[in-house]
């Protein structure tokens, strides 16, 4: 483990935000290379009982981009979510060069705890070519990022935990948070949020790519409580992603604005269903997520 993530491990979700906050995500996207193929990741050290799955999700990403050219973009990936991850301990990342294709690169990943797969995913790259262009337009009549409040505002006087916390990422929310329309009475059928990473990052597009992977699990499965009036901290919600899906589909960067639009289309069986847009600020559509967790709530 290098020093810069033994620190980040330790310290990124101390008191602090900002740079520094985004510094140590970084650094613990900044996977330790312990054999050809076969990387190390670590978690923060004040994590919560399982491993965020966006750090796992992001770490598995940046295993694969190190093995595939720069000059080829991730375009999509698609991961399941098999065990709880460990916080105390390493995860190692196992890379299978699936193919290495004249336009596309397949990579599959598989990260392991304690001898045994806590989570895979298969990731595809592409070189740069030119094609057909259209795109969904964003969503009209949005406020401005920097009008709205921070997530430590609307946090204020609410009892949501780690929601309150500094994080890495600035969150806005557009809507009401779903702690507030739990209360109020209200069930909307969007949920809608600004973010970008909180600072400056590095002119390297996998790191923004990972960077956005991590940012979209945390809001994503809000759109299914918030239509019945529940939410994490404050009712006994038993949760966690089971598979999660992302398509990137021009280039960005994370440390930009960017709205993050999200509806639930179904939920049953104990599990809900989410889906997302990412938008950058000038309304272009930059990614699409899906994502299906298991919501118990007790």
């Amino acid at each position: 483990m290098t020093e810069m993530a033994r620190t980040a491990a330790t310290e990124l979700d101390q008191p602090g935000g900002g740079q520094p906050v985004l510094d140590r995500l970084i650094a613990l996207l900044d996977l330790e290379k312990i054999e050809e193929n076969i990387f190390r990741g670590v978690s923060p050290a004040h994590s919560p009982v399982r491993v965020f799955g966006g750090q796992v999700a992001g770490q598995a990403l940046v295993a694969a981009g190190r093995t595939v050219p720069e000059e080829r973009r991730v375009h999509s990936l698609h991961a399941y979510f098999i065990r709880g991850g460990d916080p105390s301990v390493p995860i190692v990342y196992e890379v299978d060069r699936i193919r290495d294709g004249r336009s596309f690169t397949t990579r599959r990943v598989v990260a392991i705890q304690h001898g045994k797969a806590i989570f895979s995913l298969s990731a595809s790259f592409q070189k740069d070519e030119p094609g057909i262009e259209h795109a969904e337009e964003m969503p009209a009549g949005v406020p401005a990022p920097e009008t709205l409040p921070t997530l430590m505002e609307r946090a204020e006087g609410y009892a949501i935990g780690a929601h309150g916390r500094p994080r890495p990422i600035d969150v806005r929310y557009v809507n009401e948070p779903p702690w507030v329309t739990r209360e109020t009475g209200e069930r909307p059928a969007r949920n809608q949020v600004w973010m970008r990473a909180d600072g400056k990052l590095p002119d390297q597009q996998l790191l923004h790519v990972c960077v956005l992977t991590y940012a979209s699990d945390m809001t994503l499965l809000d759109s299914v409580l918030a239509r019945h009036g529940v939410y994490w901290d404050t009712d006994k919600v038993l949760g966690a992603s089971l598979d999660h899906a992302l398509w990137f589909h021009r280039p960005f960067r994370a440390d930009e604005w960017f709205l993050y639009d999200s509806a639930s289309p179904t939920a049953s069986g104990a599990r809900g269903l989410a889906t997302g847009r990412f938008f950058a600020e000038d309304g272009t559509l930059i990614a699409t997520v899906v994502q299906e967790g298991l919501l118990r709530v007790l």
